[in-house]
């Protein structure tokens, strides 16, 4: 094997034994990247690097995410989230499993209208965890579908995982947004079946709000409740949406209207202020640097590994496996779910995915389809030990009777439900791609 191909697997190595040393991952990245690559080439790598990190900071499709960010955030500070539990949960209370059904629905409207998965897990977790465990839900119960129900802002659009892939894989936004709509609201039902069953074969587990409770609202006063609260971010969400699928606004125009609707959905509710402004634009600065840091130093490790020649270390090792196109596509999405118990969205999307680019373009597969089966893939990396980020959120808001064990074994059934989810999109490739071909995209 030549030198250059040894560094690349050193690389490889080297990247995974820092991480687990608990460095932060632009921090390996970078190590692993100027050090290896300078091994590999010297100082060439440092004339190259100035084009390929101006073409992503310069990148205007990308200049959508911290507009996504600051609507989610604003949304979530805003306590949109809590309006809506509260009145979907007493909507659906009479229901074995109702509260944990409003859930999934919050779950959607949240990621449909934010995409921000830690933002939600969070919120809901304070909301409703012990509401859920105090009416006698199960508590491994309780922590899945909360955790399962926040990861739908992956897949559900506007989903910053849909803009970075958009972004690797040279497709547009819109097409990724509108193949993404029905895997999204697949996986929701999927989740909702899953409770319902719940509630016939196990209703101890799933019980239904008290009488009383629900007696304590008359249906005139939760019908208005269903208007005022439900409906504003139902427009919100079709207005940006609507107008990206549509085709009348880019991705960064419709999601600076998101952020201006966020600011009114605030205001109208008589919550906007100075200090909730001030919070909400910190955490998207904070979020919005994390995020550019990592695309940023991520470059710097797929410039050296490619030069390096790992590029053609991973077609090789594609040519032996077996199954032709069907084999090569099933041992992608194999290597991005272990990655997932490992690694964050970000990093497989910008580390891992590039590898992969030169055999998927030689194949001829529709690229929007693969990067849906990718976008459902990554969600799961929210939800595998032991670095699935949606239990930290969770744990880091749970009361002390809640153990993480408790956590991990509510969330085993969702995982295997996102997997069955995985293989109806990829059994049915039309599942992602009638709706592109519908609308003309």
């Amino acid at each position: 094997m030549p030198v250059n191909e040894m560094l690349a697997l050193a690389m490889i190595g080297a990247f995974f034994v820092l991480l687990l040393g608990g460095l932060p991952v632009p921090i390996c990245l970078a190590i692993t990247g100027f050090g290896f690559g300078y091994m590999g080439f010297g100082g060439l790598l440092f004339g190259l690097l100035p084009a390929r990190i101006f073409g992503v900071v310069t990148n205007y499709t990308l200049l959508a995410l911290p507009l996504f960010i600051f609507m989610g955030i604003m949304l979530e500070r805003s306590k949109m989230a809590e309006d809506l539990l509260d009145v979907i949960g007493l909507a659906m209370g009479g229901l074995k499993g109702g509260m944990a059904l409003a859930i999934i629905l919050v779950g959607v409207l949240m990621g449909a209208a934010s995409g921000v998965v830690g933002a939600t897990v969070v919120t809901v977790g304070l909301i409703a965890l012990n509401p859920l465990i105090s009416r006698g839900y199960d508590k491994g119960v309780a922590a899945g579908v909360i955790c399962a129900s926040g990861t739908l802002g992956q897949i559900i659009p506007p989903s910053l995982v849909l803009i970075l892939l958009a972004d690797i894989l040279g497709e547009s936004v819109g097409t990724l947004f509108a193949a993404a709509l029905i895997p999204g609201l697949v996986l929701a039902g999927l989740f909702v079946l899953y409770v319902i069953g719940l509630g016939f074969l196990l209703p101890g587990r799933v019980p239904a709000i008290p009488l009383h409770e629900r007696q304590a609202v008359s249906g005139r006063t939760l019908a208005f409740k269903l208007l005022t609260v439900v409906v504003p971010p139902l427009a919100l969400i079709f207005l940006v949406l609507g107008s990206i699928i549509g085709g009348v606004a880019a991705p960064t125009e419709a999601a600076g209207m998101g952020a201006f609707g966020s600011i009114l959905l605030a205001f109208f509710s008589g919550r906007m202020n100075l200090k909730l402004m001030t919070e909400v634009m910190r955490g998207a600065l904070v979020t919005s640097a994390m995020v550019f840091f990592i695309l940023i130093f991520s470059q710097v490790f797929s410039l050296a590994f490619r030069g390096l020649g790992g590029d053609r270390l991973v077609q090789d090792a594609f040519a032996y496996v077996p199954g032709g196109l069907d084999g090569q596509l099933l041992f992608l999405m194999a290597i991005l779910f272990i990655l997932g118990f490992f690694l964050e969205w970000i990093e497989i999307s910008y580390i891992a995915l590039p590898l992969f680019l030169p055999i998927l373009h030689q194949s001829g597969v529709d690229l929007a389809w693969v990067a849906i089966l990718v976008g459902v893939n990554l969600q799961t990396s929210f939800l595998t030990p032991p670095f699935g980020w949606a239990l930290f959120f969770l744990k880091g808001v749970a009361p002390p009777e809640l153990r993480t064990s408790d956590i991990y074994r509510g969330v085993v059934p969702f995982i295997a439900i996102q997997l069955v989810g995985l293989g109806l999109v990829y059994t049915f490739p039309g599942l992602a791609l009638w709706l592109p071909d519908a609308i003309g995209w």
